[in-house]
């Protein structure tokens, strides 16, 4: 089993920053990679952006390249998500998920971040 505790959201103005980050404990030898996946109100739950955790090999969706940037610190078991540039349809509860090699996912509790003026 693995658990995942999200942190970092909250309110911000439109160009703003925020830093989340998700620590995972328990068996986490047995996760390969981390996401941070986002749903807005009345949408589908998206992902936003991802990364292995042995190569660091990251992706992200078209829409927050070049602004959000996703890290991992495995000394830790900690993945953050910094997010740069933010703008109103940033808006959503952002979800940090682990997926496991014997095909297991994981999900954290959510946090909310909001973009407004």
């Amino acid at each position: 089993q693995v658990q995942l505790v999200e942190s970092g959201g909250g309110l911000v103005q439109p160009g703003g920053s925020l830093r989340l980050s998700c620590a995972a404990s328990g068996v986490t030898s047995s996760i390969y990679r981390m996401s941070w996946y986002r749903q807005a109100p009345g949408k589908e739950r998206e992902l936003v952006a991802g990364i292995t955790m042995t190569y660091g090999t990251t992706n992200y969706a078209d829409s927050v390249k070049g602004r959000f940037t996703i890290s991992r610190d495995n000394a830790k078991d900690t993945v953050n998500l910094q997010m740069d540039s933010l703008r109103p349809e940033d808006t959503a509860v952002y979800y940090c998920n682990a997926a496991s090699n014997y095909g297991w996912g994981y999900w954290g509790q959510g946090t909310q971040v909001t973009v407004s003026s």
